[in-house]
């Protein structure tokens, strides 16, 4: 395809000039002009190979305006950013330095033959993506039930996509309820935002011209105090070292205290510690400990945990009541205590029921350790035999019959 394009007359002196005699070798491209793309600020470098130029003259063009921009080794275009460079008389090539969008378009090598030859070659120009300060939002803050929606709008060529995902990892919850990692689109639209909701998310703009770009935006959601307890009533003896807990959510973060039983708020002191720990983004969940380093009278009765901020205020009670101190002395809990405690038992009954003690024959325990004396009983005309059976070192006491009547 040859392109014919109007050349200002005292270019087209100087061109005409250059033409020879028409009967000599032509000249002829080596090879197509290839179609360049890079990104913008980049140098484009087209570059024409002819064979057999002889006295003929290359030009380049842009066709898309019809501007002559070089001849031979002159520029002729007033554009500083345009230049040519050759190697003999065969490689021919045109420069765009610092290469802007309106650089984009068909260009052509062009020689003056009779009629022109000519080959041509597009230049694309890139863009990597850029994220637009207006309209995309900025960080926003929200009721706790509202509705909102998150706006990224980008630039670029090709033109970017843009998708939305947690900065901290997570999901997304859709209009529809469907959890997701990432969504693409300029608008998040969130519904019916939660607490949950809070934080930062990216908007992130890609269209495959590096870098890609991003924009942090930060959602905050506000909301009044909650406050609940896992055991609403504890018991607790006098001198015991005790820790009562409670837990909040809020935002903006709140005033979190406690009141003992006579209505008092508690401070740190040699009776009382008092411990908020805040979690969670922006601090909004708090973990509200209070230690009571020895329980004294005047602390059985109602602790009260209160959660205050600008949304309103909640509270939440623990009882403490009184309970007895653990005894402290042991109760039987080896065999040895058992055979022990059996036999002053045993001992005390037969005192009671009048009985006097004979020697029986001696027993082996089962761990070997030690020998028990088991004793006979005779008792008046009223008593019967009392049996006493020995089994693998345990004791079975069967009873007394007594008048007649048998107790076990």
């Amino acid at each position: 395809m040859l392109f014919v394009l109007a050349i200002p007359v005292l270019s087209i002196v100087t061109w005409a000039s250059a033409l020879i005699d028409p009967l000599s070798e032509l000249p002829k491209f080596g090879k197509p002009l290839n179609n360049l793309t890079i990104s913008v600020g980049r140098e484009a470098i087209f570059t024409c190979i002819v064979e057999n130029l002889g006295q003929y003259k290359v030009a380049w063009l842009r066709v898309d305006t019809q501007t002559i921009l070089t001849i031979a080794t002159h520029v002729i275009t007033k554009n500083h950013r345009i230049g040519v460079t050759h190697s003999g008389h065969r490689t021919w090539s045109l420069h765009i330095r610092e290469a802007k969008e309106t650089d984009r378009g068909w260009y052509m090598c062009q020689v003056n033959t009779d009629p022109m030859s000519s080959i041509i070659g597009f230049l694309e120009i890139v863009v990597p993506p850029d994220i637009l300060d207006y309209p995309t939002s900025t960080d926003m803050e929200v009721r706790e039930g509202s509705n909102v929606t998150l706006r990224c709008e980008a630039t670029g060529t090709p033109k970017p996509t843009v998708s939305w995902r947690r900065e901290a990892g997570g999901t997304i919850t859709l209009p529809n309820w469907h959890e997701v990692t990432s969504i693409e689109g300029p608008h998040l639209e969130i519904t019916g935002v939660s607490r949950l909701h809070m934080g930062p998310y990216l908007c992130i703009a890609s269209n495959g011209v590096p870098p890609t770009v991003s924009k942090r935006i930060v959602l905050i959601v506000h909301f009044p105090p909650m406050v609940w307890i896992e055991k609403q009533l504890v018991g607790a003896y006098e001198g015991k070292r005790l820790v009562l807990e409670c837990q909040s959510e809020a935002y903006p973060r709140p005033i979190s205290y406690w009141t003992r039983p006579t209505n008092e708020t508690i401070a740190n002191d040699n009776h009382y510690e008092v411990e908020t720990i805040s979690k969670g983004y922006k601090g909004y969940k708090t973990t509200m400990r209070l230690t009571i380093k020895s329980v004294r009278a005047q602390d059985f009765g109602s602790f009260r945990c209160i959660s205050t901020n600008s949304l309103g205020e909640t509270e939440s009670k623990i009882k403490v009541y009184r309970i007895d101190r653990q005894p402290t002395t042991r109760r039987p809990g080896t065999r040895r205590d058992s055979k022990n405690s059996w036999k002053l038992d045993h001992s005390n009954e037969k005192k009671a029921a009048g009985m006097r003690d004979e020697p029986m024959s001696k027993g082996n325990s089962d761990s070997g350790e030690e020998q028990l004396d088991f004793q006979s009983a005779t008792a008046s005309s009223c008593f019967h035999r009392h049996e006493i059976y020995v089994n693998l070192g345990i004791i079975v006491y069967v009873g007394i019959v007594l008048g007649g009547h048998s107790t076990t």
